[in-house]
């Protein structure tokens, strides 16, 4: 008794001090994206460290956040895009496709790192021309910094990139 006692005193002022807990229990609405984020990880460390080869989380499931090396430099938060130059904002980089995270208003969905959730974009892809709008729902793309959206498996049909699997496109706010 005396032993767990003084174990979890232990334990408590070492996570006062700052000390990253070794484990994270995951809750409703928890994505690979905000854990890896909250613990100074990269999802891709997340992933490796938990043995993941998807970032598909269930709740409940706890996942090792603790005893890497592979600690990043994040923000606390995404930088924001001013609403004034919203019509302004243009990105241009590689866009790839995933699954997607289902969306009640359009099939047509996309994930990026930093526009806000919500937001309408014009993708273009360079080499073809063709062009569809879609809805930002989720954080992405992770791990090459040259990839600058993943769109749903609607949307790369629609501009035709599924064979291409990676594609240059360039980028166009819409709406918020």
């Amino acid at each position: 008794m005396k032993r767990a006692l003084a174990a979890m005193l232990l334990a408590s002022a070492a996570f006062a001090q700052g000390a990253a807990p070794a484990s994270y229990t995951v809750v409703r609405g928890d994505t690979a994206w905000a854990v890896a984020r909250k613990y100074g990880l990269s999802v891709d460390a997340l992933l490796r460290l938990n043995g993941l080869e998807a970032p598909d989380l269930k709740v409940g499931q706890v996942l090792k956040v603790g005893d890497t090396d592979e600690r990043v430099a994040v923000a606390t938060t995404p930088p924001p895009v001013a609403a004034s130059v919203a019509a302004a904002f243009a990105q241009a980089g590689y866009a790839v496709y995933y699954g997607g995270r289902s969306d009640a208003e359009t099939i047509m969905t996309a994930a990026h790192l930093t526009l806000p959730i919500g937001t309408w974009v014009r993708v273009t892809h360079e080499k073809s021309g063709k062009s569809v709008l879609v809805k930002i729902n989720d954080r992405g793309p992770f791990g090459k910094a040259e990839r600058i959206i993943d769109l749903s498996l609607a949307a790369a049909r629609e501009l035709g990139i599924l064979a291409e699997g990676v594609a240059l496109v360039r980028l166009e706010v819409i709406s918020r």
